[in-house]
């Protein structure tokens, strides 16, 4: 029992996630920082306030339903995701599709394997039908 749990444990992929997760942890300062310390200010700059929490607040028999929170939670995740990729995706794929350039590596036209069998079957069957 002890064994198969250490050879869970010792596979590449738990370890890798292991990681993975952990500099996502550390990386989250990152991201938070640059937006509330940068994007949110600058927002805060055009509209006038950081968060729209008190925008679209509806009364209903006394209780506050504030869609402003929604809208600033929407907001922020956008500014998350944007910085993500504006940050990390888009120059790590500008780095990697440089260096296959400069390496001669021409990236694989990958053909769907349902297509591919698709295909195959057409083939087989146009090859059966008797030519007129």
């Amino acid at each position: 029992m002890l064994k198969g749990f250490k050879d869970f444990i010792m596979k590449g992929n738990v370890l890798d996630l292991a990681v993975a997760v952990i500099i996502g942890t550390a990386f989250t300062a990152v991201v938070n920082a640059m937006v509330s310390a940068v994007l949110m200010p600058f927002i805060s700059g055009l509209v006038g306030s950081p968060n729209f929490d008190s925008f679209a607040v509806v009364n209903l028999n006394g209780n506050a339903i504030q869609f402003g929170v929604l809208l600033t939670a929407v907001v922020n995740f956008l500014l998350v995701a944007a910085t993500v990729y504006f940050v990390i995706v888009l120059p790590m794929n500008k780095m990697i599709e440089r260096r296959n350039r400069r390496m001669g590596i021409t990236p694989a036209q990958s053909v769907d394997p349902q297509i591919a069998l698709l295909t195959e079957i057409r083939d087989a069957l146009a090859s059966q039908r008797p030519s007129a």
